[in-house]
C-alpha cells in the first residue's frame, strides 16, 4: 500500500480558452494554494481541500472577461483528470464515500462512487443566482467536468438553505470530505467484483 505522502500527481492543460495546472497531494500536511482569478471560486476550492485534508495547488487562467464558464468548467475537467491519473498511478482506492455538511441554515451532501462511469446528479437550487458577481449555477458545470474526467459518479444535493453562499460552501466542504474518503488507499487491489471498473 502506498503511503499518503507518496500519492502525488501533477497535471496541466492548455486550450484556446484556459490554461490550468494542478498538483494533488493526498496527505494531511499538503499545501493549499488556489489562484483562478475568480475570488469566490478560489474560496470554495480552498474550503474543499482544507476540509478534505489534502494538498491542492491550482493555478488557472481563462477568458473570464467573456464569462467565467470556461474557467470553472475546465477546472473541473483538470481536477477530474488529475484524480483519474492518481488512480492509474497509485492503484486501488476505497471507492465509495458520502458526506453531509451544514453551514448555518444550509445543508448539503456529496455522495461519490469512483466507478469508472461518469454520472452527475445535482439536486436543489440556489435561492440567489449570483454570489457577489459569481454565477452560482456554474458550480454544476464544475461538477460535471469533475465527474466526466474523473470517471466517477457524483450525487450532489443542496438539501436546503436560504443563503447561496452558505449552500455552495457546505457543498464544497462535503465534496472535499467525500473525495478524501473515496480516494483513501484500499487494502487490496480490487475495486469491483467484476474485476474491472468499466
Amino acid at each position: 500500500m502506498k503511503r499518503a505522502a507518496d500519492r502525488i500527481v501533477k497535471y496541466s492543460r492548455k486550450t484556446g480558452e484556459t490554461e490550468i495546472s494542478i498538483e494533488l497531494v493526498f496527505a494531511a500536511d499538503g499545501e493549499i494554494s488556489v489562484d483562478t482569478g475568480v475570488p469566490f471560486f478560489d474560496h470554495l476550492l480552498q474550503a474543499m481541500a482544507f476540509h478534505g485534508h489534502f494538498g491542492f495547488k491550482l493555478r488557472a487562467r481563462g477568458d473570464i472577461e467573456v464569462d467565467e464558464h470556461h474557467l470553472v468548467e475546465d477546472t473541473g475537467i483538470v481536477f477530474g483528470e488529475a484524480l483519474n491519473r492518481l488512480l492509474e498511478k497509485h492503484g486501488a482506492v476505497k471507492r465509495y464515500a458520502q458526506a453531509t455538511i451544514p453551514m448555518d441554515e444550509a445543508l448539503a451532501e456529496a455522495v461519490i462512487d469512483i466507478s469508472g462511469r461518469p454520472y452527475l446528479v445535482f439536486t436543489g437550487a440556489f435561492p440567489q443566482q449570483r454570489i457577489g458577481s459569481f454565477q452560482a449555477i456554474l458550480l454544476r458545470e464544475f461538477l460535471a467536468g469533475l465527474s466526466s474526467r474523473g470517471r466517477m459518479t457524483i450525487h450532489a444535493h443542496l438539501r436546503y438553505g436560504r443563503n447561496s453562499h452558505h449552500m455552495a460552501e457546505a457543498l464544497f466542504k462535503a465534496l472535499g470530505v467525500a473525495l478524501s474518503q473515496a480516494y483513501a488507499p484500499a487494502p487490496s487491489a480490487g475495486m469491483s467484483t467484476k474485476g474491472t471498473l468499466d
